[in-house]
């Protein structure tokens, strides 16, 4: 059964992004909110634990967590247990139009509230593309964070240009040659935060410049990045990749990863439910019969 409507893939035409509410159930986001204070060693009720880790900015770029909240956690059960909800999947189902997916193994956000007096916590917030807007033709991707908690407009969460996607290609015409693919000029263009309610996925169009804002409220944004994408299946490597990291509780090489390398002390790989072993790329979709989603003749099973 379809998780969008008509009215809601309209609304993605439209304005780049779509809002999938109780995307997944409580107790599957208040797990993910536990084990990203537990990896942290802060604790929801003790505002200076929150700012206990230092920004890795300022550690010389090495630190599990980043001014803009970027929390290098990836192969938890917690994680994975939304990455593999259902209703999760259906909703980027209804958006490539496919069901052979796979699914990003990414991370994680904390942001606090900016502190008065130390520069380490004034994070402004930041808009940019994560694909290079310079190509021709412009490939479609979507990315995706599941609200953890209530999240106001002035939280530091997701801000966005709605409507960008829709009217790029007359935009780009009016810039310089040597524009910056990755960071568009603001200059004329609306940048609203996006609120959100606990357990709302945002789905937005790859093309549509985003990031998270300034948090100046009194409680931290609380976040998870799901993305999902058609299977690749020419792409062997990657597949294998993408199974070492799960196996191996490790980020996939192009992460910043933890230092400290917490989730290697921690009991996995995590457990796949038959959607999820498909969504990492460990067994085929049905009817799949080329080598990149083929099943290893060696059982893979944890």
């Amino acid at each position: 059964m379809n998780v969008l409507s008509e009215a809601d893939r309209a609304f993605f035409r439209e304005q780049g992004y779509v809002v999938v509410p109780k995307a997944v159930p409580p107790e599957n986001l208040q797990a993910v909110i536990d084990v990203i204070w537990e990896f942290l060693g802060a604790a929801p009720d003790d505002p200076e634990s929150w700012y206990r880790i230092p920004p890795r900015e300022t550690t010389g770029g090495v630190g599990p967590l980043s001014q803009s909240g970027m929390v290098e956690i990836y192969q938890h059960q917690a994680l994975w247990n939304n990455r593999q909800y259902p209703r999760v999947y259906q909703a980027f189902v209804d958006i490539w139009d496919t069901p052979e997916l796979w699914v990003s193994l990414d991370r994680a956000n904390m942001k606090p509230p900016v502190r008065d007096g130390d520069p380490a916590w004034q994070d402004p917030g930041f808009i940019h593309w994560d694909i290079d807007t310079g190509q021709d033709p412009l490939p479609f991707g979507v990315q995706g964070v599941l609200y953890l908690t209530d999240t106001a407009a002035d939280q530091g969460g997701f801000q966005c240009v709605p409507g960008f996607p829709a009217r790029f290609a007359e935009w780009v015409r009016t810039q310089p040659a040597d524009r910056d693919p990755r960071v568009p000029d603001l200059t004329g263009l609306d940048v609203q935060s996006i609120p959100g309610r606990a357990g709302d996925l945002l789905i937005w169009n790859s093309l549509l410049p985003h990031g998270n804002g300034r948090n100046t409220a009194d409680r931290p944004r609380l976040a998870q990045y799901i993305a999902m994408r058609p299977t690749g299946r020419a792409d062997e490597r990657q597949r294998q990749e993408r199974i070492a990291s799960w196996r191996t509780r490790k980020p996939a090489p192009s992460w910043p990863g933890d230092p400290r390398g917490w989730e290697l002390r921690q009991p996995g790989p995590a457990t796949l439910t038959d959607l999820g072993r498909r969504l990492l790329g460990l067994d085929p979709w049905p009817g799949a019969s080329d080598a990149a989603c083929s099943t290893p003749k060696k059982s893979t099973r944890p």
